[in-house]
């Protein structure tokens, strides 16, 4: 997924400025496509490059001018190429699983350690998707399209099936090494 293609997804939603990208990236896809705020802006300025978005300077007494950003006619084209564009499959980089496969140098504690520690991040990812549908109620409201909100819960529906499963997995070969149930554990399983 590009993020050119995100933001152009929000913008469709209607005109934001690079803070308001940022606090919808936060409540909304963060769980699978993190944003910072740099990045938010060097990617609004390559959709203004690349004519799919365009600036509008509001001005405010209070406060410095605010740069709002509008889809354009060309970046809903391409948005809506993009999204009807098959993707190739992403090549999977999972950290974790290089240190378990490398586990079998360290001693059976040291990976129930290690092990454990994962599944506690794992248990805190699940804490924070228990967070996502009260903290992007105002966003869903604002939006006013219950057929988007059904196919963003979803994303949300995605990411917490992947972590309690990893879970359960994590869980599992936690109780396995305990229980010595692998020769190479020492038990006679």
């Amino acid at each position: 997924m590009s993020l050119e293609h995100a933001i152009l997804g929000f913008l469709n939603y209607g005109p934001a400025s690079g803070y308001d990208l940022k606090k919808t990236f936060d409540f909304s896809v963060q769980h699978f496509w993190p944003a910072d705020q740099s990045q938010i802006y060097r990617t609004l300025s390559r959709l203004e490059d690349k004519g799919w978005a365009e600036q509008e300077l509001v001005e405010q007494e209070d406060r410095p001018d605010r740069k709002v950003y509008h889809i354009t006619e060309a970046g809903q084209e391409e948005l809506h190429r993009w999204l009807t564009t098959p993707l190739s499959p992403k090549a999977l980089r999972e950290p974790r699983l290089i240190q378990v496969f490398f586990a079998g140098q360290l001693d059976d504690e040291e990976i129930i350690e290690m092990l454990e520690r994962l599944a506690v991040a794992m248990r805190g990812t699940l804490a924070r998707y228990d967070q996502v549908p009260q903290e992007s109620a105002e966003y869903c409201d604002a939006v006013g399209q219950p057929r988007e909100e059904f196919f963003w819960m979803l994303t949300l529906e995605w990411g917490i099936n992947a972590t309690r499963s990893q879970l359960k997995w994590l869980e599992d070969i936690i109780r396995r090494i305990r229980n010595k149930e692998h020769p190479s554990l020492g038990g006679e399983n």
